[in-house]
């Protein structure tokens, strides 16, 4: 069974309500339904898809908010409609990188939520 698509990614934060509102202000995602579980968090969806699972954790000894350096470089989503993301990316201030691939038609737009992660948004080209 070959591998068909990213189900979702999970995210250790120490500040899980600026996270919860950057995904929806700025992505435009929701959050939604969470199971019960032990620890403190949220789901936030893209359609009907959890696609960032975001877990409170406390900072530690030396300030990080994790048992060590993380290795995440990038997630991705696909998205449509390029020029209205734009728009509000620099409506709200939103430091953000575009570049353009002839070879493959894409526009990825490059975006770093509060915790730094970063994340690109494809779009085609053409939208």
């Amino acid at each position: 069974m070959p591998i068909h698509s990213l189900d979702h990614v999970n995210l250790r934060t120490t500040q899980l309500d600026t996270m919860i509102a950057w995904y929806e202000d700025v992505l435009g995602l929701r959050r939604g339904e969470r199971p019960a579980s032990s620890s403190v968090g949220a789901w936030i969806y893209a359609g009907d898809r959890a696609a960032v699972h975001l877990v409170a954790v406390e900072r530690d000894a030396a300030g990080a908010g994790s048992d060590g350096p993380l290795k995440l470089e990038h997630f991705a989503f696909s998205a449509t409609d390029l020029a209205a993301f734009e728009a509000g990316l620099r409506a709200r201030g939103e430091r953000y990188r575009r570049s353009d691939n002839a070879a493959t038609g894409q526009a990825m737009v490059n975006v770093w939520d509060p915790d730094g992660n970063h994340i690109h948004v494809d779009f085609d080209a053409e939208d």
